[in-house]
């Protein structure tokens, strides 16, 4: 068994002072840098969005943060402004490790949002992540990081149908709780056969 911990969005703009701030998403911080020497190897996952993406309330003139839109993909949240290329809220916590193997940059395309570390959110557009992980053998995953109901979620979700070995440290995963999101993400991860930890 070859395992790695995916380390999922922990970018100034998810933390206390962000610009979609998850409530204590920061207080993650040491217990994930600590967990780091325990794996075969260590992914960050880094959201990076160009100006203007559609998932942001602002490219929908009148619709405000947290409505729902349809796109041609599904249902789309509509967020903040939030880790916008290059701006400090898209950069890592200052106090993260980032001397992991590889750091893999999701919702870069304007028209499609992209919560999962494997698929955009059309779920047929690869991110790169499952032949990496796939090259390098690995087997297992443990996933950490922000939010637990969207980001990590769906990570873990599309993890476990790739047939990876799955769990989440929800003692290392803070969750945004956006009309009971929470509660359908545990009961999902759950149902595709992902430990909770």
């Amino acid at each position: 068994m070859t395992n790695a911990l995916i380390v999922i969005d922990v970018q100034n703009d998810f933390c206390p002072g962000g610009a979609l701030a998850v409530p204590e998403g920061d207080v993650i911080v040491p217990g994930i840098n600590a967990l780091m020497p325990e794996f075969n190897a260590v992914i960050l996952t880094q959201d990076w969005h160009p100006a203007g993406h559609s998932s942001f309330a602002t490219s929908h003139p009148g619709k405000d943060p947290y409505g729902l839109i349809d796109m041609p993909y599904g249902p789309q949240v509509l967020w903040p402004d939030h880790c916008v290329q290059g701006t400090d809220g898209a950069r890592f916590h200052a106090g993260l490790r980032v001397d992991g193997d590889l750091i893999i940059r999701k919702g870069f395309r304007a028209d499609i949002d992209s919560y999962s570390a494997f698929f955009e959110n059309d779920q047929a557009t690869p991110t790169g992540l499952d032949g990496y992980l796939r090259n390098r053998g690995i087997t297992d995953l443990t996933f950490v990081g922000l939010a637990t109901d969207f980001c990590v979620h769906f990570s873990a979700v599309d993890a476990a149908k790739l047939g990876f070995g799955v769990s989440v440290r929800l003692d290392l995963c803070r969750a945004i709780d956006l009309d009971g999101s929470l509660a359908t993400a545990l009961g999902a991860m759950q149902a595709a056969g992902v430990r909770l930890d």
